[in-house]
């Protein structure tokens, strides 16, 4: 069923000084420079001008808590206000406002929520956003605060959604989203990801469905190194089935940017298409189950042409009125 509220026809994109801080220094593969580029490449085309902005927003603790776990967030906090040593085993630096910075990034992406759910956008892009492996008492690879667990939860508990579709086609599998939820059977995962025996974090393995009641739900759909657009195409057919089954209320799509070819830490190698399609693909789907709720995470992506490229490519097909699906 279509989105019968009347809803602004043009996206909303989160763009702001507060978002860019998160990042972790010149020399780190997530540098602050994330944003600027895509922003950068969306002025350039003249894509700015038919978006609608949002203002970055930080999340209040009780909102980080729906997710991570109290002893968690105060760790956070202390290695901020010193900003020395690593939240991991060494992919994590702190550094000041950190948790700030982090906090932020959920914020903007429950603020996009709200918009979404109170009927005026349908959908919405968060580019820095979509921190996927942080589990809910640890932080781990580049991520301090995983704002696509908080947001399922804040969705659940703040609405009381009871379907929710969560989408990922970064390179890396989504661990901290899957493994937090692969027992809630309100969540259904599709992952798309260079397959875990040769990359990190070395998980999301096709025989790994969903527990207990959940059992199903749950689909990984890991590729080998060096996949490209006719792989993904055919892997989105069953991702495809998998969502049609899932009947969401709201669709989230984490589009990192590092399955594209060339980035320097991954093997697969879509192009921007890659990324087009299945933010097209995921506009019908919430047009026929969501009312139209559609929100997307920039995740990853370490190549500024290729994170540039996709993010544009995705909300270019956000910015489609969702009466046109």
């Amino acid at each position: 069923m279509r989105c019968g509220c009347a809803v602004a026809d043009s996206a909303l994109v989160c763009i702001g000084e507060s978002l860019a801080a998160y990042g972790f220094g010149p020399d780190h593969p997530f540098g602050t420079d994330r944003l600027q580029a895509f922003w950068s490449a969306a002025r350039q085309c003249g894509l700015d001008q038919r978006v609608r902005i949002l203002s970055p927003q930080q999340a209040v603790e009780s909102d980080l808590l729906r997710f991570h776990t109290q002893a968690y967030v105060e760790l956070v906090r202390q290695y901020s206000a010193t900003g020395e040593g690593f939240l991991d085993a060494g992919d994590t630096p702190a550094f000041r406002g950190m948790f700030e910075a982090a906090a932020t990034v959920a914020g903007s992406v429950l603020a996009a929520a709200d918009r979404i759910m109170a009927g005026t956008a349908a959908h919405a892009f968060v580019p820095i956003a979509g921190l996927h492996h942080a589990r809910r008492d640890a932080a781990a690879g580049f991520c301090v605060f995983n704002d696509c667990g908080i947001l399922i939860e804040y969705l659940k508990q703040k609405y009381g959604l009871r379907r929710i579709a969560y989408v990922d086609i970064d390179a890396h599998h989504g661990d901290g989203v899957f493994y937090a939820f692969a027992g809630d059977e309100a969540v259904w995962i599709v992952d798309i990801h260079e397959d875990g025996r040769f990359l990190y974090p070395g998980t999301g393995f096709a025989d790994e469905t969903g527990t207990g009641a959940a059992a199903g739900s749950k689909l990984n759909l890991p590729l080998q190194p060096g996949a490209g657009d006719e792989d993904f195409r055919r892997a989105w057919a069953e991702a495809e089935r998998h969502l049609q089954q899932a009947q969401a209320e709201f669709i989230i799509l984490q589009c990192g940017a590092d399955s594209l070819a060339g980035d320097p830490i991954t093997h697969l190698r879509f192009s921007a298409a890659a990324h087009a399609y299945a933010s097209e693909r995921l506009c019908r789907l919430a047009a026929e189950h969501a009312h139209g709720r559609l929100l997307a995470l920039g995740g990853g992506g370490y190549n500024r042409r290729n994170l540039a490229l996709a993010w544009c490519a995705v909300v270019e097909q956000l910015n489609i009125p969702s009466a046109q699906y």
